[in-house]
């Protein structure tokens, strides 16, 4: 969620003398209209949105991804050059997400989860991105005020890293959006036999509603004969829902979104659909996957 400040409360003189000292200022200002109130953004006819794993981490592999300018250029140019009104973002870095939230300007919003280690003791520790570049985690990128921030419960390891999923209203009250980053096999130590990923997803799902877009990095390849790991899909996403590059009712298919190859970066939505394509950012192993629909 929104980063915020720990530490003492404020100290607070009595309130008496301060009422006088500012009803005698308020004696002294001329008499003026009142300031006008911004007006809410209303919903563009249509809407991108895009979901980007960042490759923030350095200790998970992203060593040779680029630094902290490269993945804040690549994530700025995804809201320009792209037109991404909303980016979802996994394996992000707080700092970078806050850094590319003050180059696009006045507007822009965020909202952030960060990921933690379970312990054995059942003590949780943050997961830092290295380099100085504050808590790794999921995000929510914005061209609007973000509302009804919320995090979904879904089962987590029971020692291990913790992802997570995190859900947002933009445009209010115009359409939600849900960004995800689900559990790998094997991710829970103490029993790395249990399955987990078709827990988080079905809670995915189910936090999906009506005019919602939701996604992530999902862990898994679409679901289909190729896939051991077919059952963990419900009959929801590709079912009531849409996926960005599915082609007809039975599509089950998309165009690779690792550098490697393969699919394991989604977004579904029950709004049509105008376009959907993937933008190779050179900042990351994962492929940026960006869909429009017609939300107006």
């Amino acid at each position: 969620m929104r980063n915020d400040t720990g530490g003492a409360g404020p100290y607070r003189p009595s309130v008496r003398p301060l009422v006088v000292l500012a009803a005698a200022l308020l004696a002294l200002l001329p008499v003026s209209a009142p300031l006008p109130v911004p007006a809410l953004r209303t919903v563009p006819d249509d809407l991108r949105i895009a979901t980007w794993n960042m490759c923030g981490v350095t200790q998970w592999n992203c060593g040779g991804t680029g630094g902290a300018q490269l993945k804040i250029r690549a994530l700025t140019r995804l809201a320009t050059e792209d037109g991404a009104d909303v980016i979802l973002l996994q394996e992000a870095c707080s700092d970078d997400v806050a850094a590319a939230r003050r180059a696009l300007g006045a507007g822009w919003d965020t909202a952030f989860q960060g990921y933690a280690h379970r312990r054995a003791t059942g003590r949780y520790a943050q997961v830092g991105c290295g380099a100085g570049r504050g808590r790794a985690g999921i995000a929510v990128l914005s061209a609007a005020p973000l509302s009804r921030i919320e995090t979904v419960d879904a089962q987590q390891p029971e020692v291990g890293l913790h992802r997570g999923t995190l859900c947002a209203t933009v445009f209010e009250p115009g359409v939600r959006v849900c960004g995800a980053h689900l559990s790998l096999p094997g991710s829970d130590r103490a029993h790395p036999e249990w399955e987990l990923g078709d827990d988080q997803l079905a809670a995915l799902v189910d936090a999906a509603g009506g005019r919602t877009v939701f996604g992530g990095d999902l862990n898994s390849t679409p679901p289909g004969a190729s896939n051991a790991r077919s059952w963990i899909w419900p009959d929801g996403p590709y079912g009531r829902y849409r996926e960005c590059a599915q082609q007809g009712p039975e599509g089950r298919t998309g165009r690779p979104t690792l550098v490697s190859g393969g699919k394991v970066d989604y977004l579904f939505t029950d709004l049509p659909r105008s376009g959907c394509s993937v933008r190779d950012t050179s900042a990351s192993d994962h492929l940026a996957l960006i869909m429009e629909v017609r939300a107006g």
